[in-house]
């Protein structure tokens, strides 16, 4: 570890990166491998908050992000609270209304359409900017190659799903199968036969363990002469050339700073000046001692609960609830999901006590923000994943250490630029 200098501040720092999940421990590696002497900075141990409560999948078929629900049936159901896949929170909502504006207007189908062409650029990468880091962080214990499940209830709807996936699966070279009753009952003895079909998306891989993948990877990061400090990114502010955070081995010093705080970043870009259209999405989960798990995960798609066999145990999680992040937990959405769950499975007791609750970092027009901040030189973002921070942490990583370092980007970066919102 690097002693600090004399005036307290620590030395040979280029980059200080502010957060410790999935997205932050990415760009330390992608910016360590282009040389960078590199401080990843974070109040908890890597792979603790966000990163450690999703679903565990890194979905190569995610090329259309979860658009805001534009016909008046989907509204109706939402704003009755019909399902458990959303729930809100009416005192929240006044706050949220602007960014939930932005996000209904970027929904829009002429609008959409834009912003799956450049998700997608970013999610064909996934896999491969996975693979080297899983082999060199010694993860593959932890990797599944074999995909998951989007199962319906209903006949009509599956019968609809399929249709639609064989048309995004054609569009964007993805390797799928059609499971009816029979054929997923085969497939996954496990579940109970209350489910019409399934789609198995087979290009996936998935994760036993998400928390413990990420800190494998900031394990291989501090191995490869990296440094871990714990600290609040509150402290950041600009120290002459560049930027300065206190941390418990004291102040590091670096030219350069990237915010890569996850559902957190709002806190700390609004303090700096940007007025970004960020808001969270919360969600559940909690593990169960289930007698016989499924192979791989099972989504209940018209109820939005998924069952991911992890090392913890089956672990259940619920879809989206739209309130401040630091809100009290609402458990609602979790009760409902631990019954719907034994319905398809023989569930078990509960591992934890009380399920865990935590928030998806989420922009407007469904694109992560990727690149030099406006007004403030040495200053980056990294940020606003959404639901599939795992699946893109690496490959936004390489983005943003391709135009850091002024190398031909590899993705066009212009859809992600924060200068899109004229900040």
């Amino acid at each position: 570890m690097t002693l600090p200098s004399a005036s307290g501040a620590r030395p040979s720092t280029d980059v200080i990166v502010l957060g410790a999940g999935i997205v932050g421990v990415s760009t330390a590696l992608a910016l360590q491998q282009r040389g960078h002497a590199v401080c990843l900075v974070d109040r908890q141990a890597p792979g603790r908050a966000t990163s450690y409560g999703n679903a565990g999948i890194i979905q190569r078929e995610a090329v259309r992000p979860y658009a805001f629900p534009r016909a008046w049936q989907a509204l109706i159901r939402v704003a009755a609270r019909r399902g458990n896949d959303v729930n809100y929170h009416l005192r929240a909502l006044p706050s949220l209304v602007p960014a939930l504006a932005r996000y209904w207007h970027a929904s829009a189908p002429a609008r959409y359409a834009g912003t799956v062409a450049a998700y997608s650029a970013l999610i064909r990468h996934c896999l491969d900017e996975h693979a080297p880091w899983i082999e060199r962080a010694g993860a593959q214990d932890l990797v599944r190659k074999t995909g998951w499940l989007e199962a319906y209830r209903t006949d009509a709807a599956f019968d609809q799903a399929a249709r639609a996936a064989t048309a995004v699966a054609t569009d964007h070279a993805l390797d799928h199968a059609l499971l009816d009753r029979r054929g997923l009952a085969a497939a996954e003895p496990a579940l109970r036969n209350v489910l019409a079909g399934a789609i198995h998306w087979r290009d996936p891989w998935t994760v036993t363990d998400p928390g413990e993948l990420v800190a494998r990877y900031a394990d291989l990061f501090t191995r490869q002469g990296g440094t871990f400090c714990h600290g609040d990114a509150a402290t950041l502010r600009a120290s002459g050339t560049g930027w300065q955070v206190s941390t418990s081995d004291g102040v590091v010093e670096a030219a350069h700073a990237v915010i890569a705080l996850g559902p957190w970043a709002a806190d700390l870009t609004a303090r700096l000046g940007y007025r970004l259209p960020l808001f969270v999405k919360r969600g559940y989960h909690r593990h169960y001692g289930a007698e016989a798990m499924p192979s791989k995960p099972v989504l209940d798609s018209e109820n939005g609960v998924l069952l991911a066999p992890m090392r913890q145990g089956l672990r259940v999680t619920t879809g989206a609830e739209f309130a401040h992040r630091e809100a009290p937990p609402t458990p609602v959405q979790s009760e409902r999901a631990e019954e719907l769950a034994a319905q398809l499975v023989r569930l078990g007791n509960p591992v934890e006590a009380t399920p865990w609750m935590g928030a998806r970092p989420c922009v407007a027009d469904m694109l992560p923000v990727v690149g030099r901040a406006p007004r403030h030189a040495g200053l980056w973002f990294h940020f606003g994943h959404g639901h599939q921070g795992l699946t893109l942490g690496p490959a936004t990583a390489r983005l943003l250490a391709e135009v850091f370092d002024g190398e031909p980007p590899y993705v066009e970066p212009a859809p992600y630029d924060p200068r899109r919102f004229g900040a």
